[in-house]
């Protein structure tokens, strides 16, 4: 749909394994209502000053809330893990590779073969209709790179291209569809004169222990190839886990009510990031639903994402059932240990100043619930 703003992605960076902490706007989740009776989309209250610590205490927990008299749950140690969630290919880390490679990509101009499907070219061109150039119809000689079957050119403009040999200068004949939006093009034949300078091939840089240490050992700490891909397998199959566990919570888990408050956290924090989003892309609100999610209005919304809501607040209840359970707290010292780690920071006075102490600690606390339960999961 549209990118996330920055501001949403930090928390969705604070979260990292937590999904509850963002919203993806677009289908809802088909998650089944349970046989209890369930709290219902609550009337719409401000959000203009929506407090992210609102409803949690000092410790990171909600507050006047004892998770275990609402959830029933066992069997959550030494959940056992399917080998196929949890092995890593060779495959998918050369890929995860590659991506962290192609940040030094360097560009190589071919001129000795023909354009083919695909390829990347630099051209240039000028657009005539009737024998007469026209607005907008050229590129005054600066070259523009184009992708063959990617760039969304007109009709089959850069297919046209393909055979020729940079050097070449050839006409490629288009219409422009009936309706284009440009008056005096809508449904014209045109001519364009188009010359190919040359093929653009990205070169990826050769993998080395060298490279390695150059690079990368400053923002990701890896001096060797050895290092870079046991830890991208480590974080990979990690994650894999993660969100395996996550599910399997809502199947050995009884959620038997869901607090008020909470339902209502989860949706006041989705209409606050809405209300971001909006803003940032300087939408108002009311047509950013219209538009973007297809929602007359914020009661319309709610219902239409009432079961994502609910699932949020019942994984939050999950989590701290078990923190409850197994005497799991966070201290200031792990929230600043968590930022260091997770995000390779050591001044997070913005995000508390912004979040709430109580915020990050519930977070935090989250983190370490699933670390306790990643660490006593059962890889078959």
């Amino acid at each position: 749909m549209i990118k996330k703003r920055l501001s949403l992605s930090m928390f969705l960076i604070i979260a990292l394994f937590f999904v509850m902490s963002g919203c993806s706007f677009g289908k809802p989740g088909n998650t089944e209502t349970p046989s209890t009776k369930s709290p219902e989309p609550g009337n719409n209250s401000s959000t203009e000053s929506f407090d992210y610590s609102d409803g949690i205490d000092d410790n990171g927990f909600w507050v006047n809330i004892k998770a275990s008299d609402h959830v029933e749950i066992k069997d959550y140690k030494g959940i056992p893990v399917p080998s196929d969630i949890h092995t890593v290919t060779d495959e998918t880390i050369k890929a995860q590779v590659d991506s962290i490679l192609s940040d030094y990509v360097t560009k190589k101009q071919i001129t000795d073969r023909a354009a083919a499907d695909g390829d990347t070219i630099n051209i240039d061109y000028v657009g005539r209709i009737d024998g007469i150039p026209f607005e907008g119809g050229s590129t005054d000689g600066r070259g523009t790179d184009v992708t063959i079957g990617i760039t969304p050119y007109i009709d089959d403009f850069l297919e046209q291209i393909i055979g020729h040999t940079p050097g070449e200068t050839f006409d490629v004949e288009v219409t422009f569809p009936e309706d284009y939006g440009v008056e005096e093009l809508n449904g014209k034949d045109a001519v364009f004169t188009v010359t190919l300078n040359y093929i653009v091939e990205s070169v990826l840089p050769e993998l080395s222990d060298e490279f390695v240490a150059e690079n990368l050992s400053k923002d990701y700490g890896w001096n060797t190839v050895s290092e870079m891909e046991t830890e991208i397998r480590d974080r990979l199959q990690r994650s894999a886990v993660s969100d395996y566990i996550q599910e399997r919570l809502f199947e050995i888990a009884t959620v038997k009510s869901v607090p008020d408050s909470m339902l209502k956290y989860q949706e006041n924090y989705m209409i606050q990031s809405i209300k971001d989003e909006a803003g940032y892309y300087n939408i108002s609100y009311d047509d950013f639903l219209v538009s973007y999610i297809g929602v007359k209005n914020t009661d319309e919304l709610l219902e239409l994402y009432y079961e994502d809501n609910k699932r949020n607040a019942e994984l939050y209840l999950i989590f701290q059932a078990i923190a409850e359970l197994e005497n799991i707290t966070v201290a200031e010292t792990d929230v600043a240990e968590y930022f260091k780690k997770y995000i390779g920071i050591d001044d997070y006075s913005p995000f508390e100043e912004s979040l709430g102490m109580p915020y990050l600690k519930l977070n935090v606390l989250n983190q370490a619930v699933m670390d306790f339960l990643q660490d006593n999961a059962v890889l078959q």
